[in-house]
């Protein structure tokens, strides 16, 4: 033994290079085997026990990125002898938690009973009623839905539904989340749902369509009222009321609430107030909402609420509750495999990522991309993984500009911002994320000065590269689409070569924003472009402006300058 370990020391001596990376290895195990034990196992709830049963609990509390919004109150002291599992329980505990002995972490049986021990609780929160079947062309749950295939946790989707002030969060498919006011399918067996959580292996999140469902038990009335909903303007009543609006309800002490309420529970989207009559329907031909009238017409005052409006018998008052309209989300591959190559192409922050959300739910297709982008992908753009030239999307997102290729796409959808806007919402992406924003030191630094100077150039180059090579060249301004959203929707769609029926493309303007929607919220004091910026990109637009009317083509609009 004594002679081994001198010829190694030896060795090593010699060649002390292997000596320190067999050490660093050595660390290496050792460290992820520390990491692993620490986070293995799960929190000790204070006044309780551990037994064998509840060493099956999920594992430390996914905070996620929103705060427990109105109705929702600090978890009161448990009980001795409770029991609670789950994540919306954060132990305070600083005693060493004492750890079950036997686990049995193998097959989707021993996952289910994991789950549901985890849920047979007394939830102060949200209390798990049980595995329900879904359908994805006609939901169990009707309310706003989300996605996220990396992330998704029971308490972040309990957390986003209660923040709506839904009554009802259910979890499929391990990342799919969905809110509702009423259950409409019926109960599945407890074993159906055996997918774990994406971002919380010790949970349960529903199966292959099949529902967890939870109540939220602290959603009070408050966190239901009209706040949520969306005011979308006065309109004169529909010719065919009674088919355009089919539900409906006399209220003698008619207020915006009540009738929110009541067409939330009748599961609408649309809630029509004339007079002491609540009406229900969805946007259709009958009654598409595009032709708004003065609002003055509909001042007539509520019975129940001295300032508020309720509208009268010949002009309604509308709102957008929060049923979601299911018409528009089912998406799929193509059936068959494409015989064009469509890009969808933009310079970056022009829109595009929202422009595919809208083609999605138009079109009831995914749409591809050039690049991959992993965060997209999370959030429900499934064709975001499929290569471009798979042919199995409808259109394919890039920002490419290179003569070759623009030819490698048989045609094109050409969309074009505003370079002021579309320089500034890239530079919040780049260092902020895709909903995120630029630190102020970003700003003021010196990034900010040479990312114009490089992507600025670009803008320009970028659409008389594709006005020149392009084969099949739609051009859609963003400001176009956002001010008209169903014609430039229309035209869209037309190239894709899909036949969108008028409701669809209805119940997408009720669905516009999707989930990559930068919140205005935060902006920016002063104006980042100097006096020389300005001047060089006034000389980019006047270029592009002259490039689309020798096409033809309607210039820039008026609001790209002056500046």
């Amino acid at each position: 033994m004594a002679k081994l370990l001198l010829k190694l020391q030896r060795y090593f001596r010699r060649k002390p290079v292997r000596f320190f990376t067999l050490l660093a290895l050595y660390l290496a195990a050792g460290s992820l085997v520390f990491l692993h034990s620490g986070f293995s196992g799960e929190p000790t709830v204070p006044g309780s026990p551990r037994s064998p049963a509840a060493a099956e609990g999920p594992g430390l509390p996914y905070l996620g990125v929103m705060q427990l919004s109105r109705g929702f109150k600090a978890a009161a002291t448990m009980p001795a002898g409770a029991r609670r599992h789950g994540p919306w329980f954060k132990s305070t505990s600083k005693e060493p938690s004492d750890r079950g002995k036997s686990r049995d972490n193998g097959g989707p049986r021993s996952r289910a009973l994991r789950g549901r021990s985890g849920r047979e609780k007394e939830e102060d929160r949200a209390r798990y009623i049980g595995c329900y079947e879904d359908n994805t062309r006609q939901r169990t749950l009707r309310g706003m839905s989300f996605f996220d295939y990396k992330k998704m946790t029971v308490f972040r989707c309990q957390d986003n539904c209660a923040e709506r002030g839904y009554l009802y969060a259910g979890l499929e498919f391990g990342a799919e989340c969905y809110c509702g006011h009423k259950i409409q399918a019926s109960n599945a067996s407890e074993s159906e749902c055996n997918m774990e959580c994406k971002g919380e292996r010790s949970n349960t999140c529903g199966g292959i369509n099949r529902l967890s469902i939870y109540r939220l038990e602290l959603a009070q009335e408050s966190a239901r009222r009209y706040g949520s909903a969306i005011f979308r303007g006065c309109f004169r009543r529909p010719e065919n009321v009674s088919i355009a609006l089919p539900a409906s309800q006399l209220m003698l002490n008619m207020s915006v609430d009540k009738c929110v309420d009541f067409c939330t529970e009748k599961e609408f989207p649309l809630a029509a107030l004339a007079g002491t009559t609540c009406r229900c329907g969805f946007p259709s031909t009958l009654f598409p909402l595009h032709e708004r009238e003065d609002e003055q017409l509909c001042a007539h005052k509520c019975a129940a609420e001295e300032f508020e409006s309720c509208g009268s018998a010949d002009f309604l008052l509308v709102y957008q509750t929060q049923v979601q309209d299911n018409r528009c989300m089912d998406r799929r591959f193509l059936p068959s495999r494409a015989k064009q190559l469509v890009a969808l192409a933009s310079f970056p922050g022009a829109g595009n990522t929202w422009a595919r959300h809208l083609i999605e739910l138009a079109t009831g297709f995914y749409t591809g991309s050039y690049y991959f982008d992993g965060s997209l992908y999370n959030k429900g753009f499934k064709g975001e993984r499929d290569h471009w030239r798979s042919g199995r999307t409808i259109c394919i997102k890039t920002h490419e500009s290179g003569q070759k290729e623009i030819e490698s796409f048989d045609s094109a959808i050409l969309l074009i911002r505003n370079p002021y806007k579309a320089l500034m919402a890239e530079f919040n992406r780049k260092y902020g994320g895709h909903i995120g924003f630029a630190a102020h030191a970003h700003w003021k630094g010196k990034e900010w000065p040479e990312f114009v100077a490089n992507y600025a150039p670009w803008w320009a180059t970028h659409t008389l590269d594709w006005l020149r090579y392009g084969k099949k060249v739609l051009v859609v301004h963003f400001e176009d689409l956002k001010r008209d959203l169903f014609v430039q929707l229309q035209r869209m769609v037309a190239l894709l070569g899909v036949t969108a029926c008028e409701d669809r493309l209805l119940c997408v303007e009720g669905q516009k924003d999707g989930n990559f929607k930068r919140s205005g919220l935060r902006k920016l004091e002063y104006d980042p472009y100097t006096a020389e910026m300005r001047k060089a990109i006034s000389g980019y637009i006047r270029t592009v402006d002259a490039a689309l009317k020798l096409r033809n083509l309607s210039g820039v609009p008026e609001d790209y300058y002056p500046r």
